[in-house]
């Protein structure tokens, strides 16, 4: 039994997988790391963990609590040169958030061409992975609702918007929801190009925010249900051989 354990900015995203298909699943907000106690007690004995944690030491420190006891063993994720069949670009490996690590070698798994990752949450992260399993490099900008609050909490004329997404907007609340759209949509269909021409080439979107970019994207597309924990569930089964 392997749990993956996503620690977010914003949220803990967890599943259990028994080899063949997942289990279980939940989440939980990341302030409330504690409450992982009485979820975790109730599984296997045998489970092992593997965890990716992008919410600091404080949430490091709490999920190794919980998981002490509770797990025949834990291990967090950490961005590296090469796993999993990914290779990293990056020009320092280990400095590459281990979310999106375990994105990269999420997508992967699941399709063997060349992609770009699109982590959207909190913060939207969007990567370029190349047909030979090579992370070229990518994007890190505010996620859509942290740039409309942003908008909200920093303009004295703004308000946090609630309008809807136009092409043309003709009214301010429209405005602020589709320019945050649009630099979205734009980030990853600027990012896409680099590979737009080879075989299969494809977006992968995964996070919170992902159906909301979804809706709009003029590339070819998957959403998928979390990326991270079919990285982090790929990491774990490599390990164990």
């Amino acid at each position: 039994m392997i749990v993956a354990i996503d620690a977010g900015n914003s949220r803990i995203k967890w599943a259990l997988h028994d080899g063949r298909q997942w289990l279980d699943r939940g989440v939980l907000a990341t302030a409330e790391v504690g409450r992982l106690a009485a979820t975790a007690s109730r599984w296997p004995a045998n489970a092992r963990a593997v965890v990716c944690n992008v919410a600091g030491a404080a949430v490091s420190e709490a999920l190794s609590s919980v998981l002490a006891g509770r797990c025949a063993g834990a291990a967090f994720l950490q961005a590296s040169a090469e796993a999993c069949g990914v290779r990293s670009g990056y020009e320092m490996p280990g400095q590459l958030g281990a979310d999106r690590w375990a994105a990269l070698i999420g997508a992967r798994a699941v399709l063997g061409n060349a992609c770009v990752v699109v982590c959207a949450g909190t913060a939207t992260t969007v990567d370029l992975l190349d047909g030979e399993g090579f992370f070229r490099g990518g994007l890190i900008l505010p996620g859509f609702d942290l740039m409309r609050r942003a908008l909200a909490d920093n303009t004295a004329q703004l308000p946090l918007a609630e309008g809807v997404f136009r092409e043309l907007p003709r009214n301010t609340v429209d405005a602020i929801i589709s320019g945050c759209l649009q630099a979205q949509l734009g980030a990853v269909e600027r990012l896409f190009r680099g590979i737009a021409s080879e075989p299969g080439a494809r977006c992968l979107l995964t996070g919170g925010a992902a159906p909301r970019l979804a809706a709009h994207l003029n590339i070819p597309f998957d959403l998928m249900d979390n990326l991270v924990l079919d990285g982090l569930l790929r990491f774990a089964a490599s390990a164990a051989t």
